[in-house]
């Protein structure tokens, strides 16, 4: 089973891999292009972690949490 903060970690490891791989000049173009099209809509480290803050503060009684704030 996957732990928040794994869940969270991961998704910041893919943010950096897209960045990484949109200024990699040694990648075609369409492969930068489209790296650089999907970071305009994927969240930062500091949105992903704020995310997972806030369902750790959340009162509504879910007994499981998607994110964490923390990624150690």
């Amino acid at each position: 089973m996957t732990m928040p903060s794994e869940r969270t970690r991961s998704i910041i490891q893919a943010r950096e891999f897209l960045v990484n791989l949109s200024h990699d000049q040694t990648l075609s173009d369409a492969v930068r292009t489209e790296a650089h099209r999907l970071l305009r809509h994927y969240p930062t480290a500091d949105e992903v972690l704020l995310a997972g803050k806030v369902e750790e503060q959340r009162a509504d009684g879910l007994p499981w949490l998607f994110l964490s704030s923390k990624i150690d």
